[in-house]
């Protein structure tokens, strides 16, 4: 008989909001609520399908500061599979390691939290049904800069052995090394099914000695989460084949819509141009809400008034989206250029002034230490959750000043340069 399990990972319970771009306060409080109804959706579809059991491979929440409010809601949701006879199984990431609600929390007998030693779980089946073992283990610490593999028992004989561990792998861009291991290693473990976590972005090694999945983030949270998310639902035939298909979890989708205005005529092209590009992108969208960060390029006579007056534009787009009901402006970027306004052609005083800016301020030490010294005093006054917004090492945090001291500048300019035609 079949054996069937879903695959997930990196929920981040109630995480707190990550972008002090979401000013619209309808919007924070769908982003805000997003883990858990996406968490509801993976508790749904355990049990529509009828599988044996949810693995849950790290950051199952998002901190030890994690509220009690929090901790109830999990224990419902894992009840709700306890009642169905589907077993949960836990390990804790590099978020949840220190979280002491997983350890205070009465779970149901069906849940299987891992421990920092690794540990083997026979699961009961029938005799005349393939045996089953489940392997787990828990960071012990927030760092876990070694490889884990070496501390996971060997594969139990005979048996299908499925293996969880929150891993970086080789890296990532925007993750931090945390266990490390190769695709190679975990090929030659023995186990035929690894049920990774940690990086958001969703990958997948089908075939071979073993079939790795990393399932990514079931629910995006900003910007930088963007596209469809998902979980695996794996079914083990009883030839001890695996099939791996993707189901999408999202409640609410991020996507970045670039948009070329250059044959835009007037303001209202624009609008309508950037509408109907929403629009289509919605149709696409696997979640029931589509937030969008709008980019605008290309080379338009209205290219200064747009930097200028950014903020009217979102306004405008904000009413057409709310109309839909389910598309948000979670951004918009004016970036165009005006006809033949390049700066090696621009002459006068703004020219000049542009030429200062970029030059001897933008450029100069003095400045940037100065504005470093804002940043932090700011990053200083906000929730230790929410600082590497700004950042999360010296580079990324000296080139965030630079950026936002350029896109300043730009405004300036953008509104002396539409002043200039008025």
């Amino acid at each position: 008989m079949v054996y069937r399990f879903l695959h997930t990972a990196d929920i981040h319970l109630d995480s707190p909001l990550r972008t002090l771009a979401l000013r619209n306060l309808e919007l924070s409080k769908l982003i805000g609520l997003a883990t858990r109804r996406s968490f509801v959706r993976i508790v749904d579809l355990c049990l529509e399908e009828r599988v044996d059991a949810l693995l849950v491979a790290g950051d199952l929440y998002d901190g030890e500061q994690t509220s009690m409010k929090t901790a109830r809601f999990l224990a419902e949701q894992l009840a709700r599979l306890h009642q169905a006879g589907i077993g949960t199984f836990i390990i804790r990431g590099n978020h949840d390691a220190l979280s002491k609600i997983t350890a205070e929390l009465v779970m149901p007998d069906t849940v299987k939290v891992f421990g920092a030693a690794a540990e083997t779980t026979l699961v009961d089946r029938d005799a005349c049904h393939f045996p089953v073992a489940i392997h787990g283990l828990s960071f012990a610490k927030p760092h876990a800069p070694e490889s884990l593999l070496r501390n996971f028992p060997p594969p139990f004989p005979d048996a299908v052995n499925i293996g969880l561990l929150h891993t970086s792998l080789g890296g990532s861009p925007g993750h931090d090394l945390y266990a490390p291991c190769s695709v190679a290693d975990l090929q030659q473990s023995g186990f035929r099914y690894w049920a990774l976590g940690h990086i958001h972005r969703r990958s997948a090694v089908p075939g071979g000695a073993s079939t790795i999945i990393m399932p990514g983030i079931p629910q995006g949270r900003d910007i930088n989460e963007d596209g469809r998310k998902s979980v695996s639902l794996v079914t083990i035939r009883d030839d001890r084949s695996i099939i791996v298909e993707e189901r999408h979890t999202a409640v609410a989708q991020f996507e970045r819509l670039v948009i070329d205005i250059s044959q835009a005529a007037d303001w209202k092209d624009v609008v309508l141009e950037v509408n109907s590009k929403l629009e289509s992108l919605s149709s696409t969208v696997s979640a029931d809400h589509l937030v969008a960060r709008v980019e605008l390029i290309g080379t338009n006579d209205l290219a200064w008034r747009l930097r200028r007056d950014t903020d009217l534009l979102r306004t405008e787009l904000e009413l057409r989206a709310a109309s839909a009901g389910n598309i948000w402006i979670e951004k918009v970027v004016a970036s165009p250029t005006i006809p033949g306004h390049s700066r090696d052609r621009q002459s006068g005083a703004l020219h000049e002034l542009a030429s200062i800016i970029d030059e001897e301020i933008l450029g100069s030490t003095d400045y940037v230490g100065e504005l470093c010294s804002i940043l932090d005093e700011l990053r200083g006054q906000l929730p230790a959750e929410l600082r590497d917004t700004f950042g999360r090492d010296e580079a990324s945090f000296e080139a965030l000043a630079s950026q936002l001291a350029r896109n300043g500048a730009s405004q300036v300019l953008a509104r002396l340069r539409s002043g200039e035609g008025e």
